[in-house]
């Protein structure tokens, strides 16, 4: 299985993010470079089986992609094991979904 990272450390934001993917998976054609052009482009477009991972994806960076996290689960669900999709935060290593989706342990 293919593994395509995309750092979050120099993804400052949606636009950044697709021309990322586009490079990343060499797309050359064109798409609406919005949340639902991307979700044709996973769903219809990518070569699967893929792997998937967000990297220093922070606490702060999480709510700002938040939309961009939904969407790679949602495909991960609907790909059913053909797409899988991992996030990870600085010093905290791998989070699953579930974990990332709760709410922060107050002290």
């Amino acid at each position: 299985m293919e593994k395509v990272s995309f750092d979050f450390n120099h993804i400052a934001d949606l636009p950044a993010f697709y021309r990322a993917f586009d490079r990343q998976f060499a797309i050359s054609e064109p798409y609406d470079a919005n949340l639902d052009g991307l979700w044709r482009m996973v769903m219809s477009r990518l070569p699967l089986p893929v792997e998937i991972e967000f990297l220093h994806l922070t606490a702060s960076k999480r709510r700002r992609f938040g939309e961009l996290i939904l969407l790679f689960d949602e495909a991960e669900e609907e790909l059913q094991g053909k797409l899988h999709f991992n996030v990870q935060a600085d010093g905290s290593g791998r989070r699953t979904v579930a974990q990332r989706a709760a709410p922060p342990t107050r002290r």
